[in-house]
């Protein structure tokens, strides 16, 4: 074992270096914090699992965890894991210090596992640093690994045109781009709004006889949902089935979304009931978009459905939108349909959803006449 991981192992908390290959451990990390009911354990629990690299790429935990403490009002908690979470930078500079003193084996496997901490934790520019500084420092030849981390950096922090030097960079000392090398290039282009650069490797991608697979597809197709393209997309679509490549909520989140900005009322019906019947699960931020289109459009109905599936699967969607659904559909005289949201939104012990009804008008002519133009 080289020197160089040794220091980072001593310098990170012990359980760090057993626990990055453990999946199972991490598993076990979210799944108590996220059954966790006492907020002062989860902040605790939290903490403790924060040293493990796994646990750390989980951000659904993250995000379900400041969720839940913001819900709360305990935003000092929240302080309080934020705040912990820099620990992981004064480790990495501990490490870089000590390998400068001590000289250490020069092995580009101990050298990845550096720039790997760097990029986990969010320290993007110490990832460059040590990747222009440390390689020649030590006498470091980077290798595939090596390059499509501080790609990941580039590509995260928008330095687009950096990564596609890096790219050539790359393939002068004669390593073959692999497909994490591209997928890498496609996000960073395609979610940009660089869809010429991302059409760019896509064509180098193929050149170089490297698949894409459905990480690939989907990042061309938001790509393709950013240029409004929305012809184009459904294309994108038969090809991967056409592949073999079965769509995921991504891309069919991707396409829902693509059609309500392109005020497409009738598509963006016709690809939420394709994801029902695919098996896959509807993400929040689509609903969100999905609910108040819905009711832009006059489709009361439709967003009542839309509000029905949220509060059966308990999912976590701003009460405010829900309420304009129970709103509109009382002001269109489907009081039937209000009261089974409201009565929903009381049953559903996940989340505190706050429902009423509107006050009916003082003129009770108000309301026959609504009644009278129903019918």
């Amino acid at each position: 074992m080289s020197s160089l991981l040794r220091l980072l192992r001593r310098a990170l908390p012990a359980s760090t270096s057993a626990a990055a290959s453990d999946t199972v451990k991490a598993k076990s990390y979210w799944t108590e914090i996220i059954k966790e009911r006492n907020l002062e354990h989860l902040v605790e629990k939290f903490k403790n699992a924060s040293v493990d690299e796994d646990f750390r790429t989980k951000t659904f935990v993250y995000k379900n965890a400041i969720h839940r403490l913001a819900a709360a009002r305990k935003f000092n908690y929240v302080e309080e894991i934020l705040e912990d979470q820099k620990h992981i930078r004064i480790y990495i500079k501990r490490v870089f210090d000590e390998m400068l003193e001590r000289r250490c084996a020069q092995t580009v496997v101990s050298f990845n596992a550096l720039l790997g901490a760097c990029v986990n934790s969010k320290n993007f520019d110490e990832a460059e640093g040590l990747f222009k500084g440390l390689s020649k420092e030590l006498e470091i030849e980077p290798d595939l690994v090596s390059y499509n981390t501080v790609l990941k950096a580039f590509c995260v922090t928008g330095s687009m045109d950096s990564a596609a030097t890096l790219l050539d960079e790359m393939e002068n000392k004669g390593l073959e781009a692999d497909l994490i090398t591209f997928n890498t290039l496609l996000h960073g282009f395609y979610a940009k709004g660089r869809f010429v650069d991302g059409e760019r490797i896509w064509e180098q991608m193929k050149e170089k006889n490297v698949e894409p697979d459905k990480r690939s597809y989907n990042l061309k197709l938001l790509g393709l949902t950013l240029e409004k393209r929305m012809e184009d997309a459904v294309k994108v679509v038969e090809e991967m089935k056409s592949e073999g490549i079965q769509l995921d909520t991504f891309s069919y989140s991707a396409l829902i979304r693509g059609f309500v900005n392109e005020g497409d009322l009738k598509n963006a019906k016709h690809w939420y009931l394709e994801i029902g019947k695919s098996g896959c699960k509807r993400d929040k931020l689509t609903l969100e978009g999905l609910i108040p289109f819905a009711l832009q459009k006059g489709d009361f109905m439709f967003a009542y459905g839309i509000c029905k599936y949220v509060l059966c699967s308990k999912l976590p969607v701003q009460n405010a939108l829900i309420q304009s659904v129970v709103d509109a559909l009382a002001k269109d005289s489907r009081l039937e349909e209000a009261k089974k949201l409201v009565g929903l939104g009381e049953s559903c012990r996940a989340h505190s959803y706050k429902l009423e009804l509107p006050k009916p008008p003082s003129n009770p002519m108000t309301y026959l006449v609504s009644v009278f133009h129903r019918v």
